[in-house]
């Protein structure tokens, strides 16, 4: 039988999508650790606003009221700079499902093109083999008729 002539290219497609597979585990990884910073921040803004809402139940100096809204300020600027950060990295984690998805296309038509190729062999390969059997059979019809 002979090889498929676009084995090679099969081969590397494989490893393209492999690649692709690898890169997307690690964005998605990448992604998770960014959502998880983010629900950190969010969920320290509640607890500290929560701080903020008792001290100011008890009383504050203008100094303490000015640090809590500063601080407050500081962790809203924080959590939009992540969300940023999300949004990218989800961008990102998108960008390489298509890329994977497009690696995947690619094996997929080139399997096919082997499969299709394995077939033509084996049919031409069965063919030969009864044209083998055909001649033996005539032979041995012919020899006994002697």
């Amino acid at each position: 039988m002979k090889a498929f002539p676009l084995q090679s290219l099969l081969d590397l497609s494989n490893v393209r999508m492999d690649d692709a597979a690898r890169k997307l585990g690690q964005l998605l990884a990448s992604e998770q650790e960014v959502e998880k910073t983010l629900a950190l921040l969010e969920q320290y803004r509640e607890e500290y606003e929560a701080r903020f809402r008792q001290a100011a139940q008890s009383g504050l100096t203008r100094e303490e009221w000015s640090n809590y809204q500063s601080f407050l300020g500081r962790l809203h600027d924080a959590i939009l700079q992540q969300r940023i950060l999300v949004d990218a990295s989800k961008q990102r984690t998108v960008d390489g499902q298509r890329e994977w998805l497009d690696k995947r296309n690619q094996v997929k038509a080139f399997d096919t093109l082997s499969q299709r190729h394995k077939a033509i062999e084996e049919r031409g390969e069965a063919k030969t083999e009864q044209r083998t059997q055909d001649e033996h059979a005539a032979k041995n019809f012919r020899s006994g008729e002697h």
